[in-house]
């Protein structure tokens, strides 16, 4: 069994449900008792409860063992932070996307001055090894100011428009913080977002720009990774 994911000992289901509800989870915009049904469905009974717990203990092993597959993402880092509402307070959630969309990584702070892009910059250096070639942001200084901190080297384009792709890839999570009602802490936020966001990039194919044949292929490899990564093949 991969070392990188929990054990399943102890479970009275099998890896192959478990992850499969894990999978539901987080790749569409269901909730735990959607997920419930869906199950009941294929004669499996289980609790949302239940699955809410195997959400929690085996999605953050998953994200981490795909992001460790995945290996070094692209060499332009697109950053743009999104306001959330939790307990009737403002958080921002500051996201990096690369050339192709995929999400590099995330963070959910309470600030976005200086000090919290420069944290973020961080957590992107340290998870990707290497500093990007391009850096493109919006026009707010406090990406500026981080940027003559910590990797004054990489190229900073703060062009309008430039950053739409950033933009573009906060309507998954305002979707999924919508049917959740929205987040209720920011550490919950910060829990799902790490999971939801490798998720969505195994499985995110780009059906419109491919040939159905090719698409089902690659949908195939992409079950056959995350099989793969759950042990559950």
């Amino acid at each position: 069994m991969n070392s990188h994911v929990p054990s399943y000992h102890g479970y009275r289901f099998p890896p192959e449900i478990i992850s499969h509800a894990v999978w539901l989870y987080h790749r569409f915009g269901v909730s735990f008792r959607d997920v419930e049904d869906l199950l009941a469905q294929r004669g499996i009974t289980v609790t949302y409860e239940t699955i809410r717990r195997w959400c929690g203990t085996f999605g953050p092993a998953y994200a981490r063992t795909l992001r460790r597959r995945r290996g070094r993402m692209g060499d332009t880092w697109f950053l743009d932070e999104l306001f959330l509402k939790i307990q009737g307070r403002r958080k921002y959630l500051w996201r990096a996307v690369d050339e192709d969309g995929d999400v590099i990584d995330i963070l959910v702070q309470s600030r976005r001055n200086r000090r919290a892009a420069a944290r973020f910059f961080r957590k992107l250096l340290k998870g990707q090894g290497r500093e990007p070639r391009r850096l493109i942001t919006d026009k707010l200084r406090s990406y500026s100011a981080a940027h003559r901190i910590v990797m004054p080297s990489v190229v900073h384009c703060t062009n309008q428009y430039a950053n739409n792709r950033a933009e573009v890839s906060h309507q998954s999570t305002r979707l999924r913080e919508q049917q959740m009602r929205r987040f209720k802490s920011a550490a919950h936020a910060q829990r799902f977002l790490a999971v939801h966001g490798p998720v969505q990039n195994l499985f995110r194919i780009g059906r419109h720009l491919l040939r159905a044949v090719h698409h089902r292929l690659l949908r195939t490899r992409s079950f056959r990774v995350w099989d793969e990564v759950t042990c559950a093949c």
